[in-house]
């Protein structure tokens, strides 16, 4: 696919040159030449009456683990949604953008997107502050805005309106399902350690609440909260083996997680400990890892090549017939925001923003994974997440013993949802 013909812009009115100097003209020459422009500009190409624009914000230039192939599972799905013909007749046409994992950058992208590219609506986004920061301009500027990975709960609770939806389960959510299966383990002393921002703060936050709702026993003897893509894991390592722990939680990632694995294997900080470790069974976080992958984590993930359905396989068969590769958590990601876009148009048969935001209230639509719904209460989706325990296959980290758990089981119900969200 031509990355250039996402972001080309509609064509003007070629300079024939200088400007002259003013000249008296007929009437009647005047006229003939207004009629001619008019006719000519009848038989231009008018890209924004034939294509509807949508804006896409990510971090390309950083995590490109997860955001290249995100990028490919959209580019995948807008192919095929173009390939069928479109929507409302006009074909799709996606303007992308890098935020650098900025939100100053975002928001700066944001606005160029909506008042010179005059896209319909914005989707996207990685790092939670990122996509807080998208939240709150959704919001001020009445803009359809469609979070596709940023995890923090206050996208769609505290800081939550009308104009954002999220696709992925939350950092609740997924917190949530690895609590429900530890809370059957023994272990009762717990530490934990996170990214000190948004996204490692909630996970704790939720991880925490819900053990010890199920484990009332349970207590936490230690935190270690290490700046993001900052970790000084020989330290981590030791401040949390001084603890004595029995269990800890885990929530860094990408190279992080990869300094901490190593660290925590060279020190045998992992012995006899019950490891659980948010997004760790990911390809994009376990794959690096190779031979030196942990073994017997809890963790949730995506076992694309264990996930047998029709619909999972079909994707699979897709994906790799077009980029030759294999999928990751990304790609999944990418290519079901871009037909939640389309199932939404499809439904709305509009671009005016308020229908389009009363179409993804309730969108159901179908996804490699199974059925999703964007719930009017809070608009998260219901996607769900894979749950399973991390082994050594032929050289590399895997998921087994895995379960898929739907994220409407781990969802407040409505009423709860009102004590969340702003007024």
């Amino acid at each position: 696919m031509d990355k250039n013909a996402a972001s080309r812009s509609a064509r003007r009115l070629p300079n024939y040159g200088e400007k002259a100097p003013m000249k008296s003209v007929p009437i009647v020459t005047s006229i003939f030449v207004t009629a001619v422009l008019v006719l000519w500009a009848s038989e231009m190409p008018a890209y924004a009456a034939d294509t509807i624009k949508i804006g896409e914000i990510n971090t390309y230039s950083k995590l490109t683990s997860f955001t290249v192939p995100y990028r490919n599972g959209w580019q995948l799905a807008l192919a095929e949604i173009n390939a069928g013909g479109g929507v409302m007749g006009k074909k799709i046409e996606v303007i992308s953008r890098d935020d650098a994992g900025k939100p100053g950058e975002a928001i700066k992208i944001a606005e160029e997107l909506i008042r010179k590219d005059k896209v319909a609506l914005i989707m996207g986004s990685f790092f939670s502050h990122v996509g807080l920061a998208l939240t709150d301009f959704a919001k001020r500027n009445k803009v359809l805005y469609i979070a596709a990975e940023p995890l923090s709960d206050a996208l769609v609770w505290s800081k939550g309106n009308r104009y954002t939806f999220r696709l992925r389960p939350s950092t609740y959510m997924q917190a949530a399902m690895l609590a429900v299966e530890a809370a059957r383990k023994p272990a009762r002393r717990w530490a934990t350690i996170a990214p000190n921002y948004a996204y490692g703060k909630d996970a704790v936050k939720a991880f925490r609440e819900i053990l010890k709702a199920k484990r009332p026993d349970v207590e936490f003897v230690a935190e270690q909260w290490p700046a993001l893509f900052k970790i000084n894991a020989g330290s981590e390592v030791q401040a949390l083996a001084e603890a004595s722990p029995e269990a800890i939680y885990n929530v860094t990632f990408s190279g992080d997680l990869a300094k901490f694995v190593r660290e925590g294997k060279l020190r045998g900080l992992f012995k006899n400990l019950f490891m659980v470790s948010l997004l760790t069974g990911e390809p994009e976080y376990l794959d690096p890892l190779k031979d030196e992958a942990p073994e017997g984590w809890l963790v949730t993930g995506y076992p694309w090549y264990d996930i047998k359905t029709a619909a999972h396989t079909k994707f699979v068969k897709a994906y790799r017939r077009a980029y030759q590769q294999d999928p990751r958590n990304g790609s999944l990601v990418g290519y079901t925001v871009m037909m939640s876009v389309y199932h939404m148009l499809k439904k709305a048969g509009t671009i005016d923003t308020e229908k389009m935001v009363d179409a993804m209230e309730g969108l159901t639509l179908e996804s490699p994974v199974g059925t999703i719904t964007y719930r009017k209460a809070d608009h998260q989706s219901t996607m769900g997440a894979f749950v399973g325990y991390t082994a050594l296959k032929h050289g590399r980290g895997v998921m087994v013993n895995w379960k898929y758990m739907n994220g409407r089981d781990f969802l407040p119900d409505a009423s709860k949802v009102k004590d969340l969200r702003p007024e």
